[in-house]
């Protein structure tokens, strides 16, 4: 069943919360109120699920809907919707400078806020998709110097993009270090995780290995800074410094 779009109507106004309550919760959508900015954030503290649209009177006694606005703006991921009784072109500006969405004056067109609710879910469900599959694409795309890994793919491709030769035991190796990145990883340790245990303990294949990546991986094979070796324990894979 599609998940209904939960929203949080913030007005100091019992009529109008009560009212756009009625009308949102008839026509599909999850709707809850707060009169105060203390009764909002009792809310959020109590809420498991996440809202996903904030509906802000700018003119409340106490923290004003533009200082709420640039608060949940700052520190969540909800969509926003000012609405005030004074209609003002300032007003539209700062709130929107806050963070906020879209704008309506009072007294609101229920349906017209209806039809904005939908479009600003739309919108937040699409960007949310965008950044998941963002997310997804820089887990499977992992940077070994100037070399990237593509989980997915099992592949390993150069700065231009294009691809370099890997045997099936370099990926498994590359992946074993992606998936632990500056942890000391021993021989027998890799052994285990690139799936070659018909090798005896003492086997050196992982040395020869290792040495073969790093003439495909390392812009200085002979000192390695991205799979280093640390004398005695074995090897470490370390990223690049985030810019």
């Amino acid at each position: 069943m599609e998940r209904k779009l939960r929203v949080v109507v913030v007005d100091d106004e019992e009529d109008i919360r009560e009212t756009l309550l009625e009308y949102l919760n008839l026509h599909g959508i999850e709707a809850h109120a707060a009169g105060n900015a203390e009764e909002l954030s009792r809310l959020l503290d109590g809420d498991e699920d996440g809202f996903d649209i904030a509906v802000l009177d700018i003119n409340m006694p106490g923290e004003d809907g533009l200082s709420i606005a640039r608060r949940l703006s700052d520190g969540t991921e909800m969509g926003i919707v000012m609405l005030t009784a004074a209609g003002e072109m300032v007003d539209r500006i700062v709130g929107l400078e806050m963070g906020a969405d879209d704008y309506l004056a009072k007294p609101v067109n229920l349906r017209d806020l209806l039809a904005r609710l939908k479009a600003l879910g739309r919108r937040l469900e699409k960007g949310r998709t965008v950044q998941a599959r963002v997310a997804e694409e820089a887990r499977n795309r992992v940077p070994f110097g100037a070399m990237v890994l593509d989980v997915e793919a099992h592949k390993l491709f150069d700065a231009e993009g294009g691809e370099v030769p890997i045997t099936a035991m370099e990926y498994d190796l590359l992946a074993a270090f992606a998936e632990r990145p500056n942890r000391v990883l021993s021989r027998d340790q890799l052994l285990d995780l690139a799936h070659s245990r018909d090798s005896e303990p003492f086997d050196r294949s992982i040395d020869i290995r290792v040495a073969r990546i790093r003439r495909k991986i390392e812009p200085d094979p002979a000192k390695p800074q991205v799979i280093k070796t640390v004398r005695g324990a074995g090897y470490i894979y370390v990223p690049p410094k985030p810019v």
